[in-house]
C-alpha cells in the first residue's frame, strides 16, 4: 500500500512488537524515538524500521521534525503511537480514501481498550483526531497536550474505521505519570484559552468533529466542578455505566484526571500573584 507510517516512542518495547506486527504489509516505516533507555530502537531496527532521534518538546513538534526532516517513501503518512493497533478493515478504508483528491488529510477514530474490552460508551467513541496526511507540507499545531492539523477543515476528511488504543498497557502507574504530564499542558493551556479566547458557540453544534471538540472543551475551561462535572458527563450522559466495572472505573480515573488540572490551574494562578 502506498502509505508510510510515522511512529512516536519513549521506551515502547513492550507495546512495539504487536504494534509493528499489525503493521507489517508496510514497506516504510520511520520511528521518531525521544531516546529510549529500553530495547525500543533494537526492536524496530531488528524489524527494518528507519529510527531518528530528538530529545521529545511536545506531540506537534516531533510529529513535524520527520515530516520536515525525513524523506518518507509515500506522498501519505499514517501517524501512530507504539500503544495503538493497526485494524486490516481501517487498512482497507485508507486505502479507498487516499485516492480521493479532495482531501490533504483524513480524521480517524479510535477504540479505548481497557481492563480487557473495549470502552463503547465511557471511552468517548467515537472521538477523532488528524492521523492520515499527505506530505510535504503538511503540519500539526500544539494545542494542550495533543496537536491539531494546521490546515483549512474543508480539507480533512472523515474516516470511519478505528485503529484500537491500549492506553493501559503499562499498567496504572505509568498511566498516572503520563497524565502527571499531560494535566501541566492542559493547565497552562485553560488558562491561555480564557485569557485570550472566546467560547465558540457556533462550534458548539458544527458538523466538523475537531471543531465542536476544541469549541466544548473552551466552554468547559469555564465552568465550575469540572471533575464532577466530567464524571457525570462520561458516566451518566455517555451512558459509561453499561461498559460496566470498567466503565465506571475509567470515568472514575478521567474525574482525577479532570481534578489534577484544576489543582495546577490553581497552582499557576498564586504562583503568577
Amino acid at each position: 500500500m502506498p502509505v508510510s507510517i510515522l511512529l512516536l516512542t519513549l521506551n515502547e518495547e513492550q507495546n512495539l512488537p504487536a504494534c509493528l506486527e499489525a503493521i507489517a504489509w508496510c514497506d516504510d516505516i520511520v520511528l521518531v524515538d525521544s531516546f529510549s533507555s529500553d530495547r525500543t530502537v533494537e526492536i524496530a531496527e531488528a524489524h527494518g524500521v528507519r529510527v531518528f532521534q530528538r530529545k521529545f518538546d511536545h506531540f506537534a513538534g516531533q510529529r513535524n521534525y520527520a515530516l520536515e526532516e525525513v524523506t518518507f517513501k509515500h506522498e501519505w503518512v499514517f501517524h501512530l503511537d507504539a500503544d495503538e493497533i493497526f485494524t486490516e478493515a481501517l487498512q482497507k478504508e485508507m486505502e479507498e480514501a487516499i485516492g480521493n483528491p479532495a482531501f490533504d488529510a483524513w480524521r480517524v477514530p479510535s477504540k479505548t481498550m481497557f481492563l480487557g474490552q473495549w470502552l463503547r460508551y465511557s471511552g468517548m467513541y467515537p472521538s477523532y483526531q488528524v492521523r492520515l496526511t499527505r506530505s510535504p507540507g503538511f503540519r500539526f499545531k500544539q494545542v494542550g497536550h495533543g496537536q491539531k492539523a494546521d490546515i483549512p477543515l474543508e480539507k480533512i476528511g472523515t474516516l470511519n474505521e478505528p485503529y484500537l488504543h491500549y492506553s493501559f498497557s503499562k499498567g496504572l502507574s505509568e498511566w498516572f505519570e503520563k497524565h502527571n504530564r499531560y494535566s501541566s499542558d492542559e493547565a497552562a493551556a485553560a488558562l491561555a484559552h480564557r485569557l485570550s479566547d472566546s467560547v465558540d458557540w457556533a462550534g458548539l453544534v458544527s458538523a466538523d468533529p475537531s471543531r465542536r471538540r476544541m469549541a466544548i472543551r473552551g466552554l468547559v475551561f469555564r465552568m465550575p466542578m469540572r471533575p464532577l462535572l466530567r464524571f457525570l458527563y462520561m458516566y451518566l450522559f455517555r451512558r459509561g455505566f453499561l461498559d460496566g466495572r470498567a466503565g465506571l472505573t475509567y470515568c472514575r480515573l478521567m474525574a482525577t484526571y479532570e481534578f489534577m488540572i484544576t489543582c495546577k490551574i490553581r497552582e499557576i494562578k498564586s504562583r503568577d500573584k
